[in-house]
């Protein structure tokens, strides 16, 4: 199966083309024909299945269908702000020959940036992907377009419950119109997922993605060590594994300053 079997708008797949994207991922090629269709969906997919792809197109081939200017078309909720950043940018290389406008909304910045945030809300960006707590600053403020919003998507969701943000989650819905199609994603599914499911979707069609498993060509490795070990084992890894990319996560900012130090002296 290919992108062009969607029969998407020429220039959303002119986007998609331009992105290098030709054959659609396991979860790609069940979700964008649900989405399409106007079901409410819940899937489980974790991180390198390509489900930001697969709520993206349908949901910018749904906006250029309907034309509307007049408020925010979707929401996209997220956890936090890195991820909320990394979605815009798919968005704009998705969409880049569409003419739609996306803004990424979080918290963390300036008064310039909170400004810029609800200039976008009040002239109705055509999508927004934001975090709970930022969207609901902007939300008591009461300038925020939302009587047109057809779209409301939750990624991670099960990261954003065990980080506390169930009740800023439905404070933002009670916000939203009650004819929406919604879409939920979650890497895994435990009870508070399902219970927020039914909460916000109706009748949704259900995807999983070898949850258990790691993204193809990923190897999963762990090692147990004491704290003062853990820069003497990456220097050791990195020293091996020459001429590869690497990305190293840490879990602070002192963390990730004592580790850039040592990997620079190294």
């Amino acid at each position: 199966m290919k992108f062009t079997d969607f029969n998407l708008e020429p220039s959303l797949q002119e986007g998609i083309d331009s992105l290098g994207f030709e054959n659609p991922t396991p979860i790609q090629e069940q979700a964008i024909p649900a989405i399409l269709e106007g079901r409410d969906l819940i899937g489980s997919a974790q991180t390198g299945t390509g489900k930001t792809a697969a709520f993206l197109i349908p949901i910018i081939q749904q906006i250029l269908k309907q034309k509307s200017k007049d408020s925010i078309q979707a929401m996209v909720i997220v956890p936090t702000r890195e991820l909320a950043m990394q979605i815009d940018q798919q968005m704009e290389g998705i969409a880049y020959f569409t003419g739609l406008s996306s803004m990424a909304i979080y918290g963390g910045g300036d008064g310039t940036d909170f400004a810029q945030e609800k200039q976008a809300l009040t002239e109705g960006a055509d999508l927004v992907i934001c975090t709970p707590g930022r969207m609901i600053a902007h939300l008591n403020s009461d300038y925020v377009k939302t009587k047109g919003l057809k779209f409301l998507i939750l990624d991670e969701a099960d990261r954003m419950l065990d980080m506390g943000f169930f009740e800023d989650i439905s404070k933002i819905i009670n916000y939203l119109p009650k004819k929406r199609q919604s879409l939920m994603f979650s890497a895994t599914m435990p009870r508070e997922i399902r219970g927020l499911a039914r909460k916000i979707l109706k009748d949704p069609f259900e995807i999983n993605i070898a949850v258990s498993k790691p993204a193809e060509r990923i190897l999963q490795l762990a090692y147990v060590v004491h704290n003062n070990q853990k820069i003497p084992l990456i220097s050791y890894l990195l020293q091996n594994n020459k001429g590869k990319n690497v990305l190293i996560f840490c879990s602070t900012k002192s963390s990730t300053k004592d580790l850039s130090r040592a990997l620079n002296m190294a």
